[in-house]
């Protein structure tokens, strides 16, 4: 058993989800473990309520591995998809942080097609985002910054999860282990 005295200091793993979506699920599921097993993984209720943006951010550089799990509605959170432009910036393809945020997609229960194509609900869900009034000039620097960020998760290799399950949530932490002992 892990004592409190073994988990890391500061975030290791930043784990960027739609909340309303998977939080009392797969994520709990996952971030329990991960913490369990000595792995300082840090997602947004870690953070005192009321927080701004730039702290979760913080929270993105100062991880190794950030998780993105996308699931069908992950487009209809204007917070996820600005943490995931954030994380692609600190990652060694962006420009970035320190250039060595390992992001590694999760495709829950979502097609890869699905987000090559913005296809059905998750990319009704972007242009909808898309379309809320506000942020004036900034709203179309936005839509392409949110593209490229998706564009870029495609690029990557990616664990696709089809269906759920505790083995699934073991296999994830067995290999983040792994990679966190080369990082």
């Amino acid at each position: 058993m892990v004592t409190a005295s073994d988990v890391k200091v500061g975030p290791e793993v930043f784990i960027n989800f739609r909340g309303v979506e998977l939080r009392k699920t797969f994520i709990s599921h996952l971030h329990t473990r991960l913490r369990r097993d000595g792995i300082n993984a840090f997602i947004d209720s870690d953070e005192a309520p009321g927080r701004e943006l730039k702290n979760l951010f913080k929270r993105i550089e100062d991880s190794k591995i950030a998780l993105a799990v996308l699931s069908s509605r992950y487009t209809e959170s204007h917070w996820c998809l600005q943490e995931l432009v954030k994380m692609m910036e600190c990652s060694p393809k962006g420009e970035g942080c320190n250039n060595k945020l390992l992001v590694i997609p999760i495709f829950y229960k979502l097609k890869i097609s699905t987000v090559a194509e913005l296809d059905g609900d998750f990319g009704r869900n972007l242009w909808d985002l898309w379309r809320l009034p506000g942020r004036g000039r900034d709203r179309d620097n936005r839509i392409v910054k949110w593209n490229e960020a998706l564009q870029d998760v495609l690029s990557r290799n990616a664990l696709v999860l089809p269906e759920t399950g505790y083995g699934l949530v073991l296999g994830i932490k067995q290999y983040l282990v792994l990679l966190l002992k080369f990082l």
